[in-house]
């Protein structure tokens, strides 16, 4: 036994391996101490000391999950043949055969009891091809399959929106991503993929689903190859790909979405998260797509307001959208449900989902066709919701009302659709009576009326009777035959009780065998329709999102945004989703505030204490931009917002131990990307830029990156500060203005009013927000008196900001920097360097030393 678990152990390399034995998974080796440490199950061991755990195959789900959460993947190894099977090939000792039917792994999950219902679940590839990256991502639990290239400079933000549970690439690849699972280089080739996609659709060109680059394909390939290893050569349910345009959506890098909490917060979790406090779906799809929705925003000014459009419709009519909330909220999970019954994982339940689905939606379309004031994408989600007449009638007919969850003993097709299994039935129902006439008249008979007929899986039918009663049935003419005694009862059998058990048998095999080829043949009608079905899904989905954004506009007295071309940003009240519910549970009031960026007025320089609420104004302005894009209401009176094209966040950086990088270090490579990165057509939020090091040194590469985001980048910015040095910036930069949150001192107390104000801040406070935290009286007394003496002398020096009136312009200093090096190079440029003495050489050093001195 041990050399074949070697055997499978090879195959499943760095999985667990969970080794099929009778009812039982079985563990061994390091894999056995590893799932007994993370299911808190014991560890015991064989006779010869190999260490060893199991867990039972009925429930081996609950255990899988969390194995999976833990980060690990499992192989399972099933028994293939039956023991008798298994006698008959090898004799008596021979071995059951076994083998790896499945790799279960964070990305190809497909049960219920595993998934996450609002969460989706992604698996992605990414591979380089000729410097550009292609990216492949799917969620086989609904079949969704996208494909895309970025520059290599873009890869983590298009990793950042995907959020893939599991992520595959090309093995020796320099820049594979972190936690990447590494796979041969032969399976991402761009001719394999196109190939493995023709095969999978059967279609001899992809040209109708979209014109995909080489990176594209090989990327696909990678991951359709990968599919095939973990199913064993059982493909899931995989729709056709579709092109995502990345100019399409609004690019955030992982640390935007990390600091603006989009799908989850900073401790972990959705709760304190903008998708907790935006999700109002009632269907898990619904949630899903909104999760989409919020991690990709888009550019494209015609769809936002399709999408807002509908919001619209939804949002000022309270009774159809509370009538289309009921009817979603009774929905089943129609995507995944078609997803596990394309897989080979379904069940009559799902079948039963794919029904009740099917129906409701189209009766939704059938009520929402006749209302004269549709906007366009209902239009164009009406053929969606329709169609399947006659999937839903076939499924009607064959299954009962409520289809179990499990197949293996039958009772899941309806009465009436095959007359054969209904007499099959009939014979069974009359045997079963029969032998309950039976156990009457084996009462009358023996004159025991304790005398029980029973049925187990090792017996079959017995007769059993009480101890004290046997010798009655023990006689010899009794008709009764003794098979087995128990401590206190004993058990017989009779002739025609083994005739009507028979019958029973025989019977009820050929009805389970023909329940099961029924069930194969209505799976098979599902994975006919599965796009049609998908698209209904899809749709369903989409009309959950926008009554749940409308729902949510209604509750929290949002308004519709306006989105223009133009680079601007004008709101007036702004709120902040997630800390206006957080103060309302409460029983708090959240400040509102308002914003108004411009060509002309487009970089805001914001100081004020801490906890004054600057950090609070700038994401909440950033939240606005992408609700506002993702085509959904936002918390204000009133918002314009010009389209965004890039959205960057370097607010409450941590550091990265991992990665060897400090907190500076960290917000200074944020800080990089974003110089780097960001237009005009860009939204930038910085909060306290240059923290973290010697208090010269922060002012000064604050004061610089200001310059640069206003002077460079030209981007909309919001640049909130401690240093108040950098109101100077003002008196250089046209397109800058000073703005504070106030807050006043009351008898010796502060008072954080968490308003924006125009003009510099005054002061910090940072004494005051320190005697507010419990820092205790003597240490801010003795700060106090440091600071007072600190103050004195920046008076009769000038302080940090002496001097930096004389500085050039930011541009000007950097042309005045290139035109020295290029004065240097010019003069290197000319030199014939074998011609020149040693004594000429030298004096050429000193003469180069003095002109890069200036």
């Amino acid at each position: 036994m041990m050399a074949q678990y070697h055997a499978l152990k090879a195959q499943a390399a760095d999985c667990l391996l969970f080794y099929r034995m009778g009812d039982f998974f079985e563990l061994f080796f390091d894999d056995a101490k590893t799932a007994a440490q993370i299911l808190d199950i014991a560890l015991t061991s064989r006779g010869d000391g190999v260490p060893m755990c199991g867990v039972p195959a009925h429930s081996a789900e609950g255990y899988l999950a969390r194995l999976i959460k833990a980060g690990c993947r499992v192989a399972i190894a099933e028994q293939t043949e039956t023991p008798e099977q298994a006698k008959k090939r090898g004799g008596s000792k021979a071995l059951v055969a076994r083998d790896i039917v499945r790799f279960v792994t964070a990305g190809t999950l497909t049960e219920e009891t595993l998934l996450e219902p609002r969460r989706a679940n992604v698996l992605a590839a990414v591979c380089e091809v000729r410097g550009t990256i292609g990216l492949a991502a799917c969620d086989i639990s609904t079949g969704r399959m996208e494909l895309e290239e970025c520059p290599a400079d873009r890869i983590g933000a298009a990793l950042a929106r995907l959020g893939a549970s599991e992520l595959v690439c090309p093995e020796g690849w320099a820049e594979a991503p972190l936690d990447a699972i590494a796979r041969p280089g032969r399976d991402f080739a761009s001719d394999g993929g196109e190939a493995r996609l023709r095969s999978l659709h059967g279609v001899a060109t992809l040209d109708g689903f979209g014109q995909f680059s080489r990176a594209m394909l090989a990327a696909a390939g990678g991951l359709v190859a990968y599919l095939d290893h973990v199913g064993r050569g059982n493909l899931p349910l995989l729709l056709p790909p579709v092109l995502r345009d990345g100019s399409a959506h609004l690019a955030m890098d992982e640390a935007t979405r990390a600091s603006l909490e989009v799908l989850e917060a900073s401790g972990g979790g959705r709760r304190g998260s903008l998708f907790e406090a935006v999700d109002r779906c009632v269907t898990g799809a619904g949630a899903r797509q909104l999760a989409d929705d919020l991690s990709a925003p888009l550019t494209d000014i015609a769809a936002i307001h399709a999408r807002l459009d509908l919001v619209t419709w939804l949002h000022d009519d309270a009774l159809l959208r509370e009538d289309l909330r009921a009817v979603l909220r009774a929905l089943p999970d129609v995507g995944r449900a078609l997803g596990r019954v394309v897989a080979g994982r379904g069940s009559p339940r799902d079948l039963g989902q794919l029904r009740d689905g099917l129906a409701e939606a189209r009766r939704m379309g059938d009520y929402l066709s006749h209302r004269a004031d549709r906007p366009a994408l209902i239009d164009s989600l009406l053929p969606d919701l329709g169609g399947h007449g006659a999937l839903v009638d076939l499924y009607s007919r064959a299954l009962v009302p409520s289809p179990p969850t499990e197949r293996a003993q039958g009772g899941f097709i309806a009465e009436g659709y095959d007359h054969a299994l209904d007499a099959l039935r009939a014979t069974a129902g009359n045997a079963r009576r029969a032998i309950a006439a039976l156990e009457t008249k084996y009462r009358e008979d023996t004159g025991v009326a304790a005398l029980k007929i029973r049925h187990n899986g090792v017996l079959g039918y017995f007769i059993e009777v009480p101890a004290k009663h046997a010798d009655r049935l023990m006689e010899p003419d009794s008709g009764f035959t003794h098979r087995q005694t128990m401590a206190g009862a004993v058990r017989f059998n009779a002739l025609a009780l083994h005739e009507e058990a028979s019958r029973i048998g025989e019977a009820g095999g050929h009805a389970l065998a023909a329940e099961e080829a029924h069930f194969e043949q209505l799976v098979a009608e599902a994975v006919c329709n599965a796009e049609a079905i998908a698209r209904t899904a899809a749709a369903l989905a989409r009309i959950d999102v926008a009554a749940g954004q409308a729902e949510r506009a209604a509750e929290g007295g949002w308004c519709r945004p306006e989105l223009v071309e133009h680079p601007c940003l004008e709101i007036a009240g702004g709120r902040h989703p997630v800390v206006e519910a957080a103060l309302a549970a409460k029983g708090e009031r959240f400040v509102a505030n308002d914003c108004a960026l411009s060509p002309d007025d487009r970089l805001w320089l914001v100081g004020g204490p801490n906890m004054g609420g600057k950090s609070t104004f700038l994401r909440q302005n950033a939240l606005i931009v992408l609700l506002a894009q993702a085509g959904g209401y936002v918390p204000a009176e009133r918002a314009t917002v010009g389209l965004v094209d890039r959205l960057f966040s370097r607010v409450g950086a941590s550091d990265n131990l991992a990665r060897g990088r400090s907190t500076f270090m960290v917000e200074m490579v944020e800080t990089a990307a974003i110089l780097s990165q960001a237009g005009e057509r860009s939204f930038v939020i910085l909060d306290e830029v240059g923290r973290g090091t010697s208090t010269y040194d922060g002012l000064a590469l604050a004061w610089a990156v200001a310059e640069a985001v206003h002077s460079n980048n030209r981007s909309r910015c919001l640049f909130a500060t401690h240093y108040h040095e950098l109101s100077r910036l003002a008196e250089s930069c046209e397109a800058l203005s000073l703005h504070h949150v106030r807050a006043r001192e009351w008898k010796g107390d502060l008072v954080l009013l968490h308003e924006v104000a125009d003009g510099p801040a005054d002061r910090s406070y940072g004494l005051a927000v320190a005697k507010l935290a419990g820092v205790p009286a003597q240490v801010v007394a003795r700060a106090k008196a440091v600071l007072e003496r600190l103050e004195k002398g920046r008076a009769e020096t000038g302080g940090l900001a002496a001097g930096l009136g004389d500085l050039p312009l930011f541009a000007a200093a950097l042309d005045g920097a290139e035109e020295k090096v290029d004065r240097l190079r010019e003069k290197l440029d000319g030199l014939d360097i074998d011609s020149l003495s040693p004594r000429e050489a030298l004096d050429l050093l000193y003469e180069l030393k003095r002109d890069a001195a200036g």
